[in-house]
């Protein structure tokens, strides 16, 4: 194919050495201001790998829902979802995972790479209890690299910006997303019950 970069040396020919900050900024801890941003966050992604192939997916709660065990080590629980476990089938195969951390209205996030395990512990899972509820297992991430990334594709992407939101009623619905895939899918009763649903499930 033309114009398909295939070595290394053809790509680092395209592109500027990275400033010495830009390399030296990562660290193998998590020093008080990367805590700072942490325990700030209320969503991150996790990527992950399998023999399957690769896997990101979000996780969300309030703010300091991801616990710092010590300065290598942080808990992630995992909250109800649909329980695809695409994440934590590749995590018992593969440790290697990469996390993003995002805060609303700041343009850096932070990223930290790592190899997990998952936890079953009573009172490690007790202390992300909600409304009695505690998750079924918990994601621990010992911590190989953290840094930050610069703003510039959030302030691209202008995220935050009230006048940059698209109209969710512009989007299609959870429900008509089935119905793309499975036909006869019924989305409207599935659209119709969703929202009072996931409500009731969060925890």
């Amino acid at each position: 194919m033309p114009h398909r970069i295939k070595s290394l040396t053809d790509l680092e020919a395209l592109y500027s050495s990275p400033l010495a900050t830009t390399l030296k900024k990562e660290t193998p801890f998590i020093n008080d201001q990367y805590k700072r941003l942490i325990e700030a966050s209320p969503f991150l992604a996790i990527a992950s790998v399998g023999p399957e192939g690769l896997d990101c997916s979000p996780r969300g709660d309030g703010p300091g829902f991801v616990q710092i065990i010590d300065d290598r080590t942080i808990a992630i629980p995992d909250r109800r979802g649909n329980n695809r476990l695409d994440t934590l089938r590749n995590i018992i195969r593969d440790a290697r995972v990469a996390l993003l951390f995002m805060i609303p209205g700041w343009n850096e996030t932070l990223r930290i790479n790592g190899r997990a395990y998952l936890s079953t512990k009573p009172d490690l899972r007790a202390r992300f209890a909600v409304n009695g509820s505690e998750p079924v297992t918990v994601i621990i991430v010992e911590v190989d690299a953290v840094y930050f990334q610069c703003a510039r594709a959030l302030k691209r992407s202008k995220l935050w910006n009230n006048d940059a939101r698209i109209d969710p009623n512009t989007l299609p619905k959870a429900g008509e997303l089935i119905q793309s895939v499975i036909a006869d899918f019924d989305a409207k009763e599935y659209d119709a019950a969703l929202q009072d649903r996931q409500n009731k499930s969060l925890y």
